[in-house]
């Protein structure tokens, strides 16, 4: 099973939604360096809010990861879709590190938030994009479930601030009181949805017998 995977490396490389990948990382870099290519000076919750919209538009990419249009094709093969799923992840993952430090460097340091809970944020929103992407693919046939799934997204980041509960206070600045336990709320939210993004890798039975 372990050389079966291996080999799988190529032809999953392959079938990433690059485009879509490419897109969203060029965009979030752009913005990114705004404040730096027009010499502005951005306040320390300009440069956070520009930071989560950022997290937001690497998100919005990563809504594409598990697009297969061959999906279908890939059912009875003897590697297991988590497994798939899992080395889509593994190959985005580290281009991913490297593109959000080159946003962090990117952003004003006078001014730039501190880098791990900003980065925890990042890391939940992303988990988000990916369960939610995994429970597409586990509730539907949708070959490209990407569109629906980022539009989804884009609608939960809109509603949350306003519909979560004060009390959470997930968005709040880096100098009030309350950042420290907002960021502890923000890594049980990283670990829950990485947990709901696991438990919806299988393939349905029912589904996988059909076939």
């Amino acid at each position: 099973m372990r050389g079966l995977t291996v080999d799988l490396i190529g032809p999953v490389w392959r079938t990433l939604p690059w485009r879509a990948l490419g897109a969203a990382g060029a965009l979030g870099l752009l913005v990114a360096g705004t404040p730096l290519a027009t010499g502005a000076e951005p306040a320390p919750w300009q440069t956070l809010l520009l930071l989560r919209g950022v997290a937001l538009i690497g998100a919005l990419g990563l809504a594409f990861l598990l697009d297969d249009p061959a999906r279908h094709l890939t059912v009875p093969v003897p590697t297991r879709r988590p497994v798939r799923q899992a080395l889509r992840l593994a190959l985005v993952a580290p281009l991913a590190a490297l593109w959000w430090t080159a946003v962090l460097l990117l952003t004003p340091s006078a001014s730039r938030p501190p880098v791990g809970a900003t980065t925890l944020e990042a890391v939940a929103v992303a988990a988000l994009a990916f369960a939610s992407a995994a429970l597409a693919v586990r509730l539907t046939d949708e070959t490209r479930p990407g569109p629906f799934v980022a539009a989804s997204l884009l609608l939960i980041a809109v509603l949350a601030p306003l519909l979560a509960p004060e009390g959470w206070a997930l968005f709040v600045q880096a100098d009030d009181p309350r950042w420290p336990v907002a960021h502890d709320r923000w890594a049980v939210l990283a670990v829950a949805v990485a947990v709901v993004g696991a438990v919806c890798g299988p393939e349905p039975l029912g589904r996988r017998t059909g076939r």
